[in-house]
């Protein structure tokens, strides 16, 4: 988007906000499908510090996440837990991931979180 969308914008400034994480959202980037819950930068941040703490080859990135950012304005991305990027039938990972999306990158979205099933 060459303006990003308004109340995506919004969207991702009530969760940057901490009043919730339990916001789902798909959106379209790049051509690819990502779904899954938002959740404020900073909580991202940290998540993602301990998965790579935990890690005895990537240890050694961690504080980049840690370090603090302060940003004035509205959010300029959105910051996905327990998310899936949608391929055919299956999404990667099951188990769900973690994704940093630039808002202005996203051509379009949706509320709410997507899986596929056979039934």
């Amino acid at each position: 988007m060459s303006k990003p969308d308004e109340l995506l914008v919004n969207v991702a400034a009530l969760v940057e906000s901490g009043q919730s994480n339990q916001m789902s959202l798909t959106v379209v980037a790049g051509g690819a499908v990502i779904t899954g819950r938002l959740a404020p930068e900073a909580v991202w941040r940290q998540r993602v510090s301990e998965v790579l703490t935990d890690s005895a080859r990537l240890g050694e990135f961690a504080t980049v996440f840690t370090t603090a950012t302060s940003k004035e304005g509205p959010p300029t991305h959105l910051h996905f837990h327990v998310a899936r990027i949608l391929q055919g039938a299956v999404g990667i990972p099951e188990t769900g991931g973690m994704y940093r999306v630039a808002i202005k990158d996203v051509s379009a979205w949706t509320v709410g979180d997507f899986s596929y099933s056979d039934h």
